[in-house]
């Protein structure tokens, strides 16, 4: 029997990390401007991600996609990269995609079978990449809070509801499918 380690590195895990991470690097880049903040389509594949893959499995394909931005490939919203993107006033919420990533996948973990687990997981989730990147926000900007959640919560709401929704009809059909092939 594998252990752990052995497990999150063999061949298999790290194509689907990789697979995910690159859909990342794919999607969000393209944006929609709504203000300071672009609406993308990143939060949709964390969900996914995270909710298919696990926590620490779905982590590591956010943080790989943190990273290659990071480094300059024009991966983050309006195919932007480089250390200055995540310095910036919007760094917050990309920074935040990690502790949403991590729970998301706790949550899918736990509860693999529950759909009210893949739900409170990913709300959870994005109150805290919400409270992170506003927080960040408000930090550079130094606008107050009620012009901040105007720019960076009030707006994105809907969509966020919507993308857990699709999220939450998709993420346990493909996590299922994933672990049955896992057993062969």
């Amino acid at each position: 029997m594998m252990g752990k380690r052995e497990k999150i590195l063999s061949v298999r895990n790290m194509i689907f990390i990789a697979l995910f991470a690159a859909l990342l690097c794919v999607t969000a880049p393209f944006s929609v401007d709504i203000g300071p903040v672009p609406l993308t389509f990143a939060t949709l594949v964390i969900y996914l991600a995270t909710a298919v893959l696990g926590s620490v499995k779905g982590t590591v394909a956010v943080v790989i996609y943190i990273l290659l931005g990071a480094f300059g490939l024009p991966v983050f919203s309006r195919f932007q990269g480089g250390f200055h993107v995540i310095a910036g006033v919007t760094g917050g919420f990309i920074i935040g995609y990690i502790p949403l990533a991590f729970v998301t996948g706790f949550f899918a973990d736990c509860f693999p079978k529950k759909i009210w687990a893949y739900v409170l997981g990913m709300a959870i989730g994005t109150i805290i990449l919400y409270t992170v990147g506003t927080a960040w926000f408000m930090f550079k900007t130094g606008n107050p809070l009620g012009t901040t959640l105007a720019m960076t919560f009030y707006p994105f709401l809907p969509g966020d509801a919507a993308k857990i929704i699709v999220a939450c009809m998709t993420a346990p059909k493909l996590r299922a499918a994933l672990s049955n092939m896992n057993r062969r």
